[in-house]
């Protein structure tokens, strides 16, 4: 039986190479392509993958909050994190987030195609570049700062917050979340109170510091 594999990458030069590469592979097959963390989240549910190949900075819905969405539900998805980023922020969010791997995408093809197979066997990867990350966060004791996005604000709240700092209006939030405007404004009132933030410049330095987005999404 073929590894169903979705790839989920903003770049869709990107995408295609991965599925290029991932198509010679005998035990390995692509399923679809998403551009965004939330196209993920609905080609998961619809098509049930083993594999979700996840990029971390996504426009609209970002890999971190992709994962914990794809996971909750449906938690027999492994998901592996294809990132640039090596930010301690990153990395840990990702894994909290229920991800089996983070790999940089300067690593080589037949690494990703071996984490691939290591995740299905209910195995973690991690890069050697991200692997140091992780273990000087579990002795630092610093995986939760208590002034972190993902411990202070619920994902709804999460959302809102990189939809705004991405300059969507209020009414295509609503729109983009199948909410209403008011209740929109309800949860950006209770980012700002929760934040001490009443601005959205401010908005926008915080969640790009936070990695809920960035500056080339």
């Amino acid at each position: 039986m073929s590894i169903k594999i979705i790839i989920v990458d903003d770049h869709q030069i990107v995408r295609q190479g991965l599925s290029t590469l991932l198509a010679k592979e005998p035990d390995m097959e692509v399923v679809a392509e998403a551009e965004n963390g939330r196209r993920a989240v609905q080609l998961s549910k619809e098509l049930s993958p083993h594999v979700v190949i996840m990029d971390v900075n996504m426009p609209d819905l970002n890999g971190i909050e992709a994962t914990r969405q794809i996971l909750h539900a449906s938690p027999a998805i492994k998901v592996i994190a294809l990132s640039m980023h090596t930010d301690r922020r990153f990395v840990v969010n990702m894994l909290k987030a229920g991800a089996s791997g983070y790999l940089l995408k300067d690593c080589a093809f037949e690494e990703l195609a071996n984490a691939i197979r290591l995740v299905m066997a209910n195995k973690t990867y991690l890069s050697p570049g991200v692997s140091d990350i992780v273990i000087k966060d579990y002795v630092q004791g610093l995986a939760t700062p208590s002034s972190s996005a993902f411990s202070v604000l619920t994902n709804r709240e999460r959302e809102v917050l990189q939809l705004m700092a991405e300059g969507k209006t209020t009414s295509q939030i609503a729109e983009l979340l199948h909410i209403s405007v008011k209740t929109v404004e309800t949860h950006r009132q209770q980012v700002m109170h929760k934040l001490g933030i009443h601005s959205i410049a401010e908005l926008t330095k915080y969640a790009i510091r936070e990695g809920l987005t960035s500056l080339d999404t």
